[in-house]
């Protein structure tokens, strides 16, 4: 209960977790504390080895694919 740096995920954990929208294993990425989706292109948080795993919560990994018919020449 220090007020130490953030605790990490418990890796025992990960097995038991799936993203909430996609029912899919998550991925810990311990650089930056985050469980990742890699197919919904989301990262939930980690605060003090507890995972947010509310989908407000979770913050855009990459870009939104291109629209329709925006394709660049």
């Amino acid at each position: 209960q220090g007020q130490g740096p953030a605790r990490p995920l418990e890796p025992s954990l990960l097995r038991f977790l799936v993203c909430p929208l996609s029912k899919r294993p998550l991925r810990y990425e311990e650089a930056t504390n985050e469980l990742i989706n890699e197919e919904l292109g989301i990262a939930y948080p980690v605060t003090d080895g507890v995972p947010n795993m509310l989908p407000e919560a979770a913050r855009a990994t990459r870009r939104k694919p291109p629209a329709e018919g925006s394709e660049q020449p």
